[in-house]
């Protein structure tokens, strides 16, 4: 299970370093306020207070060991700048920092970010999703821990048949189409890429290397889903 790092504990920081810690995940929430760390100690791992702008507090509580950590810093755009130049420079394998414009998105993706979150655009949920299943692509909630998830097809699927895998069985999933990029020969003889939707798949159906795959399953039963 990856270990997360979520800096500063806004709205939208605590909601996430909740929501990731409710999927087992180990979490630690960081913040300078000492009241909003308080709040969410109970829910995560480990909560500290600390100025995370302090390279020696930062190892100090183990962030350089995290593998993701998210900077959700709001009030202060110069902190969040020098907290993500820090964990690169801490090299923290995955860094997701908070920006509300599109300039400080920028900066912040020139300074060590590999992904920026707009909290104005997306939920809370949504990242924990992306977080904690960083290979669905996509995810639409049908109900209540049971959704609609894009996600590509493992390479280990290859030339197989959905007969022969029986995700149903093996997986609690259903693959209810595929999405697949096809080159075709025009008329002219020039080859064209183009994309081609296999809605309800059958037994006999294979799945191909590239193909993208619209699943629906609980989000238990996605945990499961293969990478490889």
């Amino acid at each position: 299970m990856d270990t997360y790092a979520v800096i500063g504990l806004g709205r939208f920081g605590m909601r996430l370093a909740r929501q990731l810690a409710e999927t087992g995940a180990e979490v630690i929430a960081v913040d300078k306020h000492m009241g909003l760390v308080e709040q969410v100690r109970d829910s995560v791992s480990r909560a500290v207070a600390l100025d995370a702008t302090d390279e020696d507090a930062l190892r100090a509580q183990g962030i350089d060991q995290v593998d993701c950590a998210v900077v959700g810093v709001g009030t202060a755009f110069e902190d969040a700048v020098l907290t993500t130049v820090l964990l690169k420079q801490l090299n923290v394998p995955r860094i997701i920092a908070r920006a509300t414009t599109s300039v400080r998105a920028n900066i912040l993706a020139k300074v060590g970010a590999d992904e920026i979150i707009n909290p104005e655009r997306e939920a809370a949920e949504r990242w924990t999703h992306r977080l904690m299943g960083p290979s669905v692509m996509e995810r639409i909630e049908l109900a209540e821990d049971f959704s609609l998830h894009q996600v590509p097809a493992p390479p280990s699927w290859g030339d197989k048949t959905l007969g022969g895998l029986d995700v149903r069985r093996n997986y609690g999933i259903q693959i209810v189409a595929i999405r697949r990029t096809v080159e075709d020969v025009d008329a002219d003889g020039v080859k064209r890429t183009r994309q081609a939707i296999i809605s309800v798949p059958m037994p006999d159906s294979e799945i191909k290397g590239g193909d993208i795959l619209l699943v629906i399953g609980s989000d238990e039963a996605m945990k499961g889903f293969p990478t490889a």
